[in-house]
């Protein structure tokens, strides 16, 4: 349906009206307010070219309009959006008293798909890991900085923030304050910890020039920081030749994926991440079975 199609007389009426809220009480952005009024005059649009009333839509009304809108190939994400724009007109349709009802009302929003996560093959990982100059005392701190988040799968804030009494080497493990400061126990590799015990003898005592009780130091002896570690990150990416798109939680992904890809449980892995709810850590399970129909579909004679 063309953009130069009517929208409708009563629909042209109450539209400013309900655009003005928006922009002047509601204090919504310009730019989202115009996304509103192209979502809602294209729905003005549907109506008038079905003869349909704005006080008379119903929600089956609402139900066609999306599924055309999804078959015309808009996105979930749009289509969503596009329903958003009408809950928000109808609320103020009925508030104002021009409507009766609300048929918005129970009506569910287009399914958006959760992007999966990404994440490093184990070669990938290597060339990460092997990338710092581990001769040199800043080369040392990285390596076993990048050591311990894929050995941990901590979050990048947890990593940075470890200080040495959250250490405990010898039974192979560290104590993570993650968020809403819950505390949880992950183990750490016997890789993981050769590295750290290298830094800790041979790089950190250098470092600490203020005494100070965080694992890894910067050359000034303070905490690294989150965006400091995100630049390090990038830097050894490069020097790997590891893919762009490369940041300190795309470690954390590989961690999970790995995990289940080698049969962990996927109570176990929740544990480890710190996730407050199974589903958060149940969207590795779908990349494990996305490389799986993968390698089936190249593998398989008769895929």
């Amino acid at each position: 349906m063309g953009n130069d199609a009517p929208v409708g007389e009563f629909f042209q009426r109450l539209l400013p009206d309900y655009l003005a809220v928006l922009l002047v009480e509601r204090g919504l952005a310009t730019h989202t307010v115009a996304s509103y009024r192209r979502d809602l005059e294209s729905f003005g649009r549907w109506l008038a070219a079905r003869h349909i009333d704005t006080q008379g839509c119903e929600r089956a009304h609402l139900r066609r309009y999306i599924t055309e809108l999804r078959g015309r190939g808009l996105s979930a994400r749009s289509a969503a959006r596009a329903l958003a724009a009408l809950r928000g007109l109808f609320r103020h349709l009925l508030e104002r008293g021009i409507t009766t009802g609300d048929p918005t009302l129970e009506l569910e929003s287009p399914k958006l798909m959760r992007p999966l996560p990404y994440f490093l093959s184990s070669e990938e990982v290597d060339a990460l890991l092997a990338a710092p100059d581990a001769t040199k005392l800043l080369g040392l701190r990285d390596r076993a900085m990048l050591e311990t988040l894929y050995a941990t799968g901590v979050r990048v804030s947890e990593l940075v923030s470890l200080t040495l009494g959250q250490l405990r080497l010898d039974p192979g493990y560290v104590k993570v304050w993650g968020k809403g400061g819950k505390e949880r126990i992950v183990p750490v590799g016997s890789k993981a910890r050769e590295w750290l015990v290298r830094y800790l003898e041979g790089a950190r005592p250098t470092l600490d020039k203020k005494h100070h009780d965080a694992v890894f130091l910067t050359v000034r002896g303070v905490a690294m920081t989150r965006q400091c570690f995100w630049q390090l990150v990038k830097k050894h990416g490069r020097t790997g030749a590891v893919r762009t798109h490369l940041s300190p939680h795309v470690l954390r992904h590989s961690f999970a994926t790995h995990l289940l890809e080698h049969g962990a449980d996927l109570r176990a892995v929740q544990a480890m991440l710190g996730h407050a709810d199974i589903s958060t850590t149940e969207i590795y399970t779908h990349i494990s079975r996305e490389r799986l129909r993968a390698l089936y579909d190249s593998k398989h004679p008769r895929a």
